[in-house]
């Protein structure tokens, strides 16, 4: 029979693994945003906020897509109800990201599911649900390691960005916004098992683009919803089989 330290320090290593995995999984799609921190960072400088306020955008914020939208708007000297609107938009597929989370986490404790929430990124959430499906359990350990380790490399890249923004002039003029749509592709390309989800990403995106000539502002958020009507369309007849072998 196992001694008590014995039994007492399983749970630990397992968490202690489990935790390693979720670092070596979201380290690729979290060094892949540094350009787009440093893009954050620079931009930020460059529109007229101090360097403590440009870090804490990253601090309290922590959404890159948002803040670039915000600092746009501020860089224009657009409105406040502009900013909000634009930012709402954006950030709203965290709705469905949480209601994926819902079910695993609203027995928890507060502290745990505001921390969760907190650090919900779209890059987490791919990694977490990519964990769900291969252990077909939700993992808080995991999904708090994989959101603070990309929250950690967010900050310093976003540092890097205002450092380099007080020294190199016309650094958001260098591309560096590439970083986010190859983010988005690295996130979306693997999870594209079956006819639904081909059917969904194809939709959205020319809904996307298209609406983005008549209606910017609303363009994400619309293309979103079509995409998943078209998805839903066509699940039933796609029956979950994987592209490849049909």
């Amino acid at each position: 029979m196992p001694s008590k330290s014995v039994v007492a320090t399983e749970p630990i290593s397992s968490d202690f693994k489990i935790m390693n995995q979720a670092i070596v999984d979201i380290s690729p799609l979290a060094l892949a945003t540094v350009p787009w921190g440093v893009l954050c960072g620079s931009l930020a400088i460059t529109v007229g906020l101090t360097p403590l306020q440009a870090q804490l955008m990253s601090l309290l914020i922590f959404a890159g897509a948002a803040q670039l939208a915000a600092l746009t708007i501020m860089g224009s000297v657009g409105s406040i109800s502009s900013m909000f609107s634009s930012t709402f938009v954006i950030s709203s597929r965290h709705l469905l990201y949480s209601a994926v989370f819902r079910e695993h986490v609203r027995k928890s404790s507060l502290g745990l599911r505001c921390s969760i929430a907190f650090f919900l990124t779209d890059e987490m959430f791919a990694v977490t649900c990519a964990y769900m499906e291969k252990h077909k359990n939700f993992s808080a350990v995991y999904a708090l390691s994989s959101g603070i380790t990309f929250y950690v490399i967010w900050n310093i890249s976003t540092f890097a960005g205002i450092i380099a923004g007080q020294h190199i002039p016309n650094l958001e003029h260098l591309g560096l916004e590439f970083a986010i749509a190859a983010t988005f592709i690295a996130i979306v390309i693997p999870n594209i098992k079956n006819r639904s989800t081909l059917v969904s990403v194809v939709s959205s995106g020319l809904s996307a683009i298209i609406l983005s000539i008549f209606m910017e502002e609303y363009a994400l958020i619309i293309a979103t919803f079509i995409g998943m009507f078209c998805g839903y369309l066509t699940k039933d007849n796609d029956k979950n089989k994987d592209i490849i072998n049909e």
